[in-house]
């Protein structure tokens, strides 16, 4: 799939899945915005990355969970004169048992949902020109792709916070898919297991490797997803090619929801 031409923006594109994303899409010629929040090593490492493949990058700081950083990583853009895909990748957790409800603050789940859920609604806010602007140059619906989880569905996951901030994307999916169209198409990905530092963080090389191993035991397909599998999904929504898809969360899991 070409994307020669395509102006996207990449939010929590230092590392991980939105890194592997951004350097998919610069690959074929997209020009990109990269976005972190505090990891400006690992962003400028992706942007090498991209700009090593041909792309036009800028990297900008901003923390989803505020309007005004929303704005101005909209704002990044603002030169090409018109976005063709919003890719909200950026999301944050705490890792707590779910019967562990003394685990869990207002603090924690306000944050949670702050990057999550509201993070996602302020970029697409803040990039809704710009993505009706690409649609009417383009002469077909831009694109935003939201970056949810399986806990969103299943109620799994890391905490009781995170599988409801994802939940809580799932729906407003459907509801903006609604509204925002027949410009902008909204649809969400949702990954199971993804092996990525971001487990490392959170869980410590012991404890990501036990969720590693537990999930090729598990899954009927027997792997631990990387993040350039779960990209090809997350480009494919980005692009034309899914061009009358909209409003839908799509799954990728290994098949771990087939697991009784």
């Amino acid at each position: 799939m070409s994307k020669d031409g395509l102006c996207a923006i990449v939010t929590g594109s230092a590392s991980g899945l939105g890194a592997a994303t951004a350097a998919m899409l610069a690959k074929g010629g997209a020009r990109i915005v990269v976005n972190y929040s505090s990891s400006k090593k690992e962003a400028e490492a992706t942007a090498d990355l991209c700009r090593s493949a041909g792309a036009e990058i800028v990297v900008v700081q901003g923390d989803v969970s505020r309007d005004e950083d929303c704005k101005k990583i909209a704002a990044a853009a603002a030169s090409w004169g018109r976005l063709d895909a919003l890719v909200n990748n950026a999301g944050v957790t705490k890792h707590v048992p779910h019967d562990n409800l003394d685990g869990l603050s207002a603090e924690d789940f306000q944050r949670i949902y702050a990057v999550n859920t509201i993070g996602p609604f302020q970029m697409i806010r803040a990039a809704r020109a710009q993505l009706e602007a690409g649609a009417k140059a383009s002469g077909r619906p831009s694109a935003v792709v939201n970056i949810s989880s399986v806990a969103g569905i299943s109620g799994g996951g890391s905490s009781v916070a995170y599988a409801a901030s994802k939940g809580a994307l799932n729906t407003m999916t459907q509801s903006l898919g609604r509204a925002l169209a027949p410009l902008i198409r909204v649809n969400t990905v949702c990954p199971g297991f993804i092996d990525t530092p971001w487990f490392t963080k959170g869980r410590g090389e012991a404890g990501a490797k036990a969720v590693r191993d537990s999930v090729v035991a598990k899954v009927p397909l027997k792997v631990a997803s990387k993040a350039e599998d779960i990209a090809q999904l997350v480009c494919f929504l980005a692009l034309p090619a899914s061009g009358h898809m909209t409003g839908e969360f799509v799954r990728m899991d290994a098949g771990m929801h087939l697991v009784l």
